[in-house]
């Protein structure tokens, strides 16, 4: 299956998910149970929009723990510069209507800093850990910058860990897919274990 028909079939099935707010309070609960979670100090993540996982308890979340959450802000070129979330009174309205933190832009190498990054996904493959997202490569930029022992999260709904993402020699792997059902290893980090 080609990449645009998955996002297609991806995108109709998200907007028929029963419980949304219960999937995302489950994400959240696994997520913030792992140690490497626990102890990251630095994340990256991402301020959801539309029918992906929400993430706006987890950011808050990661925040009230002591943690500095760096969110994205889209830049032109669609690469993704970094900027500090410092409560939910520090967005604004960015590009596509995207909300984005107000604080000083730390810049696109700001990603290499942290010690978990959290993207967003339609589909993360199981054996390869490719993650299938909505074409415009600021993610995979972004991750390829991160280090290689790093954890890195794709959130998704249930029946989105599929077998058979299609991959291109620019996209990037993550190293764990967070479902509402818990975390699972994927790609060569599964294969580690």
């Amino acid at each position: 299956m080609e990449k645009r028909e998955l996002r297609r079939e991806i995108l109709e099935r998200r907007a028929t998910v029963a419980d949304p707010q219960g999937a995302a309070i489950a994400i959240r609960e696994s997520l913030l149970e792992r140690p490497w979670v626990q102890m990251a100090g630095l994340v990256a993540c991402y301020w959801s929009t539309g029918n992906e996982p929400a993430t706006h308890g987890l950011v808050f979340a990661l925040w009230k723990h002591g943690a500095t959450v760096m969110l994205p802000v889209l830049r032109p070129d669609n690469d993704l510069d970094w900027a500090v979330y410092d409560g939910p009174d520090t967005l604004a309205p960015g590009r596509h209507g995207l909300l984005e933190p107000v604080d000083t832009r730390r810049g696109v190498d700001a990603i290499r800093t942290a010690a978990l990054v959290i993207v967003p996904a339609l589909a993360v493959d199981r054996t390869t850990g490719v993650r299938l997202g909505r074409g415009g490569g600021s993610y995979d930029r972004a991750l390829a910058r991160v280090g290689p022992n790093v954890p890195t999260v794709a959130l998704l709904h249930e029946g989105e860990l599929i077998d058979g993402v299609p991959a291109e020699p620019h996209d990037r792997a993550v190293r764990y897919a967070a479902l509402p059902s818990g975390i699972v290893t994927v790609g060569a980090a599964a294969a580690q274990r």
